[in-house]
């Protein structure tokens, strides 16, 4: 799975979250924000922002 940072277009390392799932929320390592995942669509992962971070 492949997850891109919506505020600093990073890519998201998942290998860190073994058991994602709709609902987990995850925080990107360079800015910061705090991202709850939506939807899971076999690699496609959707995020909504819960906090905007530093």
């Amino acid at each position: 799975m492949k997850l891109i940072c919506l505020e600093c277009k990073n890519e998201i390392n998942l290998s860190n979250y073994p058991n994602l799932a709709a609902g987990h929320v995850i925080e990107c390592d360079i800015c910061g924000i705090t991202l709850q995942i939506v939807s899971i669509d076999g690699d496609e992962v959707k995020t909504e922002v819960v906090d905007e971070g530093k």
